[in-house]
């Protein structure tokens, strides 16, 4: 079973980690594990699973995480994630959305525990490479540490070792999705708490790590830190983050700028992908640095233009330089 370093990830989000989001970030961060967006275990079983499975090579380590509550589908979806050579595949048991909880998934499976322990299972079974679960801290009036440990203890039972957790409760009725990302208060405690208790797990922290000092301090209590918002609205932050694994590392703007514009050079125009799929990802990448605005515009204004090629990267680069 393939074993690699979880000190550092970034987190699955839905419509940003994409194949195009995580080759950018690669570049950023040798040694971050990458997620995929949440695909369905039906999308993948009953639709186009060669097309939601695409990556680049260089995007390894990269887990896959399924969405689902039916063992057998689980299985079969995680049965094909790792044919397509995904070091890992994940349980997503902490999205709050609407359409997540009308197919039974996602965080209101945590009032479930046997039957993600079933899907673990079955996905276990099936599979050589490791199955894991990404989870919050516990749902709607659930929010204590009973509730927390018997989900986590019951999971773990069947067998599963590490678990990613979103230190915060989600409020499935009255929050939007939006909103459960901020509103319901973290609460690192009963993360490291998690890991006090159950020492053998492999316990990675996501939700609100927003800074290396941070992500440095969690480190003293849980194994990993997953980085969300902070390293899509802020990718350079993931260079700086690289260093709790190598402290050595140091890249530029330039060096990534013409390594994007190579991969667009290969990829655009090919399985229906536009120039606008891929630079969107790319806006943050000045943040905070002198014409960082002129890079934005220049990118949202042009990239979604027939002619643009991807010397429009190149052209952005230079806006920013000639500041």
């Amino acid at each position: 079973m393939k074993r690699f370093d979880y000190t550092l990830s970034v987190a699955p989000m839905m419509d940003w980690t994409d194949r195009h989001c995580r080759f950018f970030h690669r570049l950023l961060s040798p040694s971050a594990v990458l997620y995929t967006e949440m695909v369905t275990a039906a999308a993948l079983i009953h639709g186009d699973a060669d097309r939601l499975l695409r990556y680049s090579r260089e995007e390894h380590p990269v887990v896959l995480q399924l969405g689902g509550s039916d063992p057998t589908m689980m299985a079969d979806a995680a049965l094909l994630g790792a044919q397509a050579g995904y070091d890992a595949i994940n349980i997503n048991v902490g999205c709050p959305s609407d359409r997540v909880q009308s197919g039974q998934f996602g965080a209101c499976l945590m009032a479930e525990p046997k039957t993600v322990a079933e899907c673990f299972r079955r996905m276990a079974e099936v599979v050589s490479v490791p199955v894991t679960v990404k989870t919050r801290l516990g749902i709607d009036e659930h929010d204590n540490e009973a509730f927390f440990s018997t989900f986590i203890d019951t999971v773990a039972d069947a067998g599963c070792t590490h678990f990613d957790v979103h230190a915060r409760i989600a409020i499935l009725e009255g929050l939007s999705p939006k909103q459960n990302r901020d509103v319901p208060p973290l609460n690192y405690p009963r993360v490291y708490a998690l890991k006090a208790r159950r020492p053998e797990l492999t316990v990675c922290l996501n939700g609100g790590v927003r800074d290396f000092d941070a992500a440095k301090e969690h480190l003293q209590y849980v194994d990993g830190v997953m980085i969300g918002r902070e390293a899509y609205q802020n990718p350079w932050s993931l260079t700086r983050f690289e260093h709790l694994v190598d402290p050595a590392f140091v890249t530029t703007r330039e060096s990534v700028v013409d390594a994007m514009t190579d991969y667009v050079k290969r990829t655009v125009g090919r399985d229906h992908v536009q120039l606008k799929h891929i630079t969107r990802h790319m806006l943050g990448l000045f943040s905070g640095e002198p014409g960082a605005r002129r890079w934005r515009r220049t990118l949202s204004e042009n990239a979604h233009r027939p002619e643009s090629t991807a010397e429009l990267i190149a052209s952005a680069a230079a806006s920013v330089a000639a500041v």
